[in-house]
């Protein structure tokens, strides 16, 4: 009698994030060095195994950061690179040099797998193709590094010449590589395809766990073929988050590792690096990768899309009323996104309920005020403000309507002023100044900042003086200030997000909503000030500067 998938032992399963890499080649999307260290750390609290940082050497903002390699605590830091070149030795490749020279835990080498490119692409022979494998994976093996070769077009080459394809496959593992990885480059093969080809590469010898998956969504099957290919028998799943990826994108994580988790067919078989309790990040970590695109999200993407659980038919809304399965094929706070229907809000509470509890902010489930929270969050969200990815502003809004936030400064006024005129070489510049009249412990204090902009003057001045808080915000500095703009006219909404950071690396982000760009971006600049002095402990002002409208 065969025993049941659960009776068995879970097969590990790797996860493999290219987001800075692949993802980097998005039309549109640059990540600067702040970004990828920010998209990192968010990579490794959720879970992943691997986080590919980009190509050493090939731009500024990559060899930068690899030069000051990210303080993981799980993922393993993975540089991308080529094969050496043909009719040079690995120890004189300056491509590969970069690679290897970097401080990572693995590094995975693209390599040609479909002899039509290895002949019209590079040039070279069959057997010159095999031997750049071959030596570029032992170079990386001898620098105690983990090798990973992606067979670049794999699919499209195993059904043109199986026996090329394979060699690749074999030349790889045989020379120390711990995984070789199928690649649909081109986005083209479909999942009966894939399922067919990776159980033909596994019965000819090669063991399916060190087998991965690398697809493209040109065809819109990136998702589908990656889970076939599992079902196969591959043990590494690469991807990016949000799908970001060259042309159509790559395979979604963020669909992929739901998926993996939550469904039987998968969730029986395997395990992954990613637990349940962090799988209810998902919405905050894809949300805030938006946020660093300065794009808005997209509302019908599976699992965290804002109508991902979202039902408007009476029919529908009258049955999840009565049990929410009918109509949801997982739990949305899962995956940390909540129900939304037209009537009521049945996910709303429990999930600020789950906020609170993140934030480590004590509440009473029954305290009257947690639905003034709530109903504020909503009329907030209605006019603007987006709290997923302002988990500073959204903390200090909780505290403040519960009572638990001291008022360490009040603004009487500001004004910014800006000047366009000749300096004294002659160029034509614009200026900004701004004034910030304050008041901490009933003395009032005015301070003069310039900047090259407006809202860099304003944090010039408003942090210029606040008294005896002065001290605890010397490291604070702005890492990105990103502007949306939420309704059209002249007369349009605005929202700025803001993300802060100190000395120690800390890093908190902070939303401000107005038609003025101005006002919108101070208030996110004096919410920023005021998390970072209450989540340091300054003393609570002996005197009371002005009346807190939120806790009013």
């Amino acid at each position: 009698m065969s025993k049941s998938p659960k009776a068995e032992k879970k097969q590990r399963l790797y996860l493999f994030d290219t987001t800075l890499r692949d993802g980097a080649q998005t039309t549109g999307v640059d990540f600067s060095v702040e970004d990828k260290r920010l998209i990192a750390g968010l990579l490794d609290e959720l879970g992943l195994d691997y986080i590919e940082g980009g190509y050493p050497g090939a731009n500024p903002a990559d060899t930068a950061f690899f030069g000051d390699k990210p303080k993981l605590g799980h993922a393993k830091f993975t540089a991308f690179g080529m094969t050496k070149r043909a009719g040079r030795s690995a120890s004189n490749d300056p491509g590969l040099a970069a690679v290897l020279d970097a401080d990572t835990d693995a590094v995975c080498l693209v390599a040609k797998s479909w002899d039509f490119h290895v002949s019209v692409a590079l040039g070279i022979t069959n057997e010159e193709n095999l031997e750049s494998i071959v030596d570029s994976v032992k170079a990386v093996a001898a620098r105690g590094r983990e090798p990973l070769i992606d067979c670049e077009h794999f699919f499209d080459g195993y059904k043109a010449n199986p026996e090329f394809a394979l060699a690749c496959v074999h030349a790889a593992l045989d020379s120390g590589a711990r995984w070789a990885v199928l690649c649909d480059t081109n986005g083209g093969t479909l999942p009966d395809e894939v399922e067919r080809i990776v159980g033909e590469v596994i019965a000819s010898g090669v063991p399916g766990e060190k087998l991965g998956i690398h697809a493209h969504n040109d065809t819109e099957n990136a998702v589908a073929n990656s889970l076939a290919a599992i079902r196969a028998g591959v043990r590494q799943v690469q991807g990016t988050l949000n799908g970001l990826g060259e042309r159509c994108g790559n395979a979604n994580m963020v669909s992929l590792i739901p998926t993996l988790l939550l469904k039987p067919l998968y969730a029986d078989r395997f395990e992954i690096g990613v637990s349940l309790e962090r799988l209810k990040s998902l919405v905050h970590v894809s949300r805030t990768l938006d946020e660093i695109l300065n794009r808005a999200p997209d509302r019908y993407a599976p699992y965290v899309g804002e109508s991902a659980f979202a039902s408007k038919a009476g029919i529908h809304v009258s049955a999840i009323l009565k049990d929410p399965k009918t109509y949801e094929h997982v739990p949305p706070e899962s995956v940390g996104n909540k129900r939304k229907v037209a009537v009521s809000d049945q996910a709303g509470r429990s999930n600020i309920l789950a906020r609170l509890e993140e934030a480590g902010i004590a509440f009473d489930p029954k305290d009257r005020r947690i639905g003034r929270l709530l109903d504020e969050v909503k009329e907030r969200e209605f006019l603007g403000y987006s709290y997923d990815g302002a988990e500073a502003s959204f903390e200090l809004l909780a505290r403040r309507i519960l009572g638990e936030v001291p008022e360490f400064f009040g603004v009487e006024s500001f004004r910014v002023l800006v000047e366009r005129r000749y300096n004294a070489l002659g160029d034509l510049v614009t200026v900004s100044e701004a004034t910030v009249k304050v008041a901490v412990d009933g003395e009032k204090l005015i301070s003069v900042g310039e900047g090259n902009g407006p809202v860099n003057a304003l944090d010039q001045a408003l942090r210029k003086d606040l008294g005896k808080y002065s001290p605890y915000i010397e490291d604070l500095r702005l890492a990105d200030f990103k502007v949306r703009i939420l309704t059209s006219g002249t007369e349009a909404v605005t929202r700025v997000m803001i993300e802060s950071m100190d000395g120690q690396g800390n890093r908190w982000f902070t939303v401000g909503v107005s038609p003025n760009i101005v006002d919108a971006s101070f208030q996110a600049l004096t919410d920023s000030i005021t998390w970072k002095l209450l989540r340091d402990r300054a003393p609570a002002p002996q005197t009371h500067n002005r009346k807190e409208s939120a806790g009013a």
